[in-house]
């Protein structure tokens, strides 16, 4: 790379980080899938009675008696506000537009004999973004409004297994073939030469494939009362794909450049029970722990000499992440009214692993407190149910000498952050 351009670009693409992990919350996954399982605030590992086992606890397979299908959507519809003044005249009020996220759940399970059941499900474990109106951010950017997105998706392939090993006690196991997408645009920033020059719009699209198990292990040791484990091992998603700058092509310098990126998610422990105190009742409890402190710096490749030499400049081709091991606390409520109708309540506490010095726009991150209610309806093998969640996040603010303390301005950002969530889901299963 020319050594002119190289030293002045510099100053150059220190907005945002090229981050690679978007979700509902819990770091980069979601918080639950399964109807029947969210409604009742995602404490159901020591459960795992419906389709959602495969992502809860695959043992739960070992206690179907009959072939069992199920499919589940749920609609992600976040609220982001951010909001920051630097004096003397930098002042951005932004507000995320309306968007919709959608994941998914199909599931089926056969008993082969009376104590082995295989199965197979596709669901996507991660998903969401951010898509913020470029004009309220035009105060930074020259008055030109430019594109501030980023989505990402993960969808896993899991055939299952499991054993039951008495009348009481079964394990299973799923292999997890996993394939992520992850697309992001933002402002590129500016660099000075003889006059200062706008970048224009950065975009990137890259995709990958990794995979990983799921372990889990179902006891039951009265009628009233049932306790689950699930491990998850670490999985690490290879991303390849390409970013562009169009400004560096009118510049005469490469406009793209292909990429490389591996992201990992990490290792996942996760202990229910389920108690039923009378027959039409049942209270659940989940304890559940994320490994994320794996998660220290995002490295990014870029094969293109020119471009790998002035991400290397800038510092973006590795980003601080720091983030942190978190548990989840989660209860939930069935109550029967009758044969064919249930009620459901759930809560849960989700803590945020991002510390303040790693948080920008692209990259939301809060401690949520997640409250949940659906119902279910039940006729001859035939199941539908709903469930709402609700998820508020705690207000977060960054300031500009927690940045420059940690050495991350630039990667992160300053300011004051909010969120929530709603998320609507419907599932139909069939035993048949």
């Amino acid at each position: 790379m020319e050594k002119n351009l190289k030293r002045k670009m510099v100053v150059a693409l220190t907005i945002l980080l090229l981050s690679s992990g978007l979700a509902r919350s819990n770091g980069l996954n979601l918080n639950g899938l399964g109807s029947k399982a969210v409604a009742m605030g995602g404490a159901f590992i020591g459960l795992a009675d419906d389709f959602s086992l495969v992502y809860w606890n695959p043992a739960g397979a070992g206690f179907l008696r009959q072939p069992l299908f199920g499919s589940y959507v749920t609609d992600l519809i976040p609220t982001n506000h951010y909001q920051v003044t630097i004096p003397p005249q930098l002042t951005i009020e932004a507000k995320t537009k309306v968007s919709h996220y959608l994941g998914f759940l199909l599931a089926y399970y056969r008993p082969l004999t009376d104590r082995l059941v295989v199965g197979l499900g596709v669901y996507t474990p991660a998903g969401l973004g951010a898509n913020w109106d470029g004009q309220d951010f035009q105060p930074m950017t020259a008055n030109v409004s430019y594109d501030w997105t980023s989505k990402i998706g993960m969808f896993s392939i899991s055939p299952l297994v499991a054993w039951r090993v008495t009348d009481r006690l079964s394990v299973g196991a799923t292999f997890n073939i996993n394939y992520g997408m992850f697309s992001l645009k933002r402002w590129a920033g500016e660099m000075q030469m003889s006059t200062l020059v706008d970048l224009g719009q950065y975009e990137e699209s890259l995709h990958g494939w990794g995979w990983g198990l799921t372990l889990g292990i179902l006891a039951k040791p009265t009628d009233w009362l049932s306790a689950g484990l699930t491990v998850k091992t670490s999985s690490t998603i290879y991303f390849r794909g390409t970013a562009t700058m169009y400004t560096l092509g009118y510049m005469g310098y490469p406009e793209n450049s292909a990429e490389r990126r591996n992201i990992k998610w990490p290792w996942f422990i996760g202990g229910g029970l389920a108690f039923k105190p009378v027959s039409n009742v049942t209270l659940t409890a989940d304890l559940q722990w994320t490994g994320w402190s794996a998660v220290k710096t995002m490295n990014t490749t870029y094969l293109d000499p020119i471009w790998a030499a002035m991400m290397a400049e800038t510092g973006n081709n590795q980003v601080i992440m720091d983030w942190k091991d978190r548990f989840q606390v989660r209860f939930g409520l069935e109550y029967k009214l009758n044969s064919n109708f249930s009620l459901r309540a759930g809560y849960y506490s989700d803590p945020t692993p991002t510390p303040n010095y790693s948080l920008n726009i692209l990259l939301p991150s809060f401690d949520f407190q997640g409250i949940a209610a659906g119902f279910g309806y039940e006729w001859r093998g035939l199941s539908v149910n709903w469930g709402l969640e609700y998820l508020a996040g705690k207000k977060r603010e960054v300031t500009v000498d927690e940045l420059i303390a940690a050495g991350t301005l630039g990667q992160g950002m300053p300011g004051v952050y909010r969120m929530h969530l709603i998320v609507p889901s419907l599932s139909i299963g069939y035993r048949f």
